[in-house]
C-alpha cells in the first residue's frame, strides 16, 4: 500500500474457497486476501477488467453471495507466490449481514496473527 493509498476495509489473509459465475461459465478460485469491500481472488482463469460477476464465497460459517467487479486482473503476467495469477474484485451488491461476517471474519484473524504494533500500523491507515 503506497503512502496515498487508503482502504476502507481492513483486509486479512484468509483462503476461502469461491465460485465466480459470469453467463454460462463458472470460475473456481480461492481468496488470497478479503475485506468487507472486496477480495483478490487466485484462479487459472481470471476475468477482464470491469467485468461485473456474481460470486459465492465459501466462508468457514455458510455461504455468502455477493456482485463484484474486476477492479485489477492478472491474466497475462506472471504466476507466482509474489503475483499470483487472479484478479482483485471490488464488491458492487453486498447485503448487511454478508458484509458484517466478512468483517468479523477478518478482525477476528488479525487479533489472533497481528502484534499489537502490526494493529497499530494498520489502523492509521484508515
Amino acid at each position: 500500500m503506497t503512502e496515498g493509498e487508503r482502504r476502507t476495509f481492513l483486509r486479512a489473509e484468509l483462503k476461502w474457497r469461491v465460485l465466480v459465475r459470469i453467463d454460462d461459465t463458472v470460475v473456481e478460485g480461492v481468496t488470497k486476501n478479503i475485506s468487507a469491500g472486496g477480495a483478490y481472488v487466485r484462479c487459472a482463469r481470471p476475468l477482464k477488467l470491469n467485468e461485473v460477476f456474481d460470486m459465492v464465497i465459501k466462508a468457514p460459517d455458510g455461504s455468502l453471495k455477493v456482485k463484484a467487479e474486476v477492479v485489477w486482473s492478472n491474466i497475462y503476467g506472471p504466476d507466482d507466490e509474489i503475483n499470483p495469477r487472479g484478479m482483485g474484485v471490488m464488491f458492487l451488491e453486498i447485503s448487511d449481514e454478508v458484509r458484517q461476517a466478512i468483517s468479523k471474519a477478518v478482525n477476528k484473524h488479525i487479533a489472533e496473527n497481528v502484534s499489537p504494533d502490526q494493529t497499530k500500523t494498520l489502523m492509521a491507515r484508515f
